[in-house]
């Protein structure tokens, strides 16, 4: 009873931002937002070409749509927060909106690595079956494929989002990030979070380590069937139809391995550092990743390149 009648009720939350720095949040305010721009912009531009040509009406375009839109809507759920984090001197966020941004966050970041791996496989049928691939990703497959990675996705952030939130935090409001990342959330809290921590752990598994393996496993049989074909033209148009999603992967699954996947410091200032190190890691998967994905995908397809010049010529003659 003692314990409990010392607990105070949290009902908002105070973001320490990205910066210490005064004299740098102009130009992070700055930099991010051009960032952010470019996302919106770029990720705008792939929707509009693979809804508008006829000709990336296939799977693959279907998908990367899929995964533009969650780029924008991820950046979305994070970045406005943050620049405003640079205008406001101190800057508050009440309990239920750190809950719905956590929720929003943790939901697009577990859908890009599902949806990753279905475009993985994707290219394993078309490069190691293509005379299967009309049937095997037909549109009653790949479409609930897609729409499975959001709603599992989906379910997993409000499962994670309740137990963070559920916990009692007893004073100390103060996230040491820029926005309610869960586990700068779950370090406020003053009780037993093992619960929390396994349940992440299992989180990992499915949303990190399972498609990663399955994409490892998907590549492997790829760049087999690539190898034996005769031709090195031939080899080069195979391989050019999944080096942009392999270079999404490696990205994308790299940082948000090392953020989640890596031990945490027990020194205070090992842990100082480690918490600068996950803001700026959190800020490259979270900004710079989707940033990067149009601009992958830009420069590594012609079919896209195609269609975006044929956007712009549209647009242009229309005038």
């Amino acid at each position: 009873m003692g314990t409990a009648n010392q607990t105070t009720s949290v009902t908002e939350f105070v973001l320490l931002g990205l910066s210490a720095h005064p004299k740098l949040e102009k130009t992070f305010f700055v930099l991010i937002l051009s960032m952010y721009l470019v996302v919106l912009l770029g990720n705008g531009v792939l929707i509009l070409v693979t809804i508008l040509d006829s000709h990336l009406h296939t799977p693959m375009y279907f998908f990367l749509g899929n995964l533009s839109f969650l780029d924008i809507c991820y950046t979305t759920s994070s970045v406005p927060l943050l620049l405003d984090g640079f205008l406001t001197p101190r800057k508050t966020i009440s309990f239920s909106a750190c809950a719905v941004q956590m929720a929003l966050s943790f939901a697009m970041a577990g859908t890009e690595c599902l949806l990753l791996g279905m475009m993985a496989f994707d290219r394993y049928v078309a490069i190691c079956n293509p005379l299967r691939y009309p049937v095997v990703m037909s549109k009653a497959a790949y479409v609930p494929m897609a729409a499975g990675s959001w709603m599992i996705g989906s379910t997993a952030s409000m499962v994670q989002t309740s137990l963070a939130m559920r916990l009692p935090f007893c004073g100390d409001n103060v996230i040491n990030h820029f926005t309610c990342e869960i586990l700068a959330v779950l370090k406020l809290a003053c009780t037993d979070i093992s619960v929390n921590i396994i349940s992440m752990g299992v989180t990992n598994v499915i949303f990190l380590g399972i498609p990663v393996l399955f994409i490892s496993f998907s590549y492997v049989f790829i760049i087999a069937t690539i190898l034996r074909i005769p031709s090195a033209e031939g080899r080069k148009k195979a391989f050019s139809t999944c080096s942009a999603h392999l270079t999404v992967v490696v990205v994308f699954y790299g940082t948000i391995l090392f953020m989640y996947g890596k031990p945490k410091s027990k020194d205070p200032r090992g842990a100082d550092k480690q918490d600068l190190a996950d803001k700026l890691i959190s800020l490259f998967y979270g900004v710079v990743t989707p940033m990067l994905n149009p601009i992958i995908y830009s420069l590594r397809n012609k079919d896209v390149k195609a269609a975006v010049r044929n956007l712009v010529f549209q647009r242009h003659f229309t005038r």
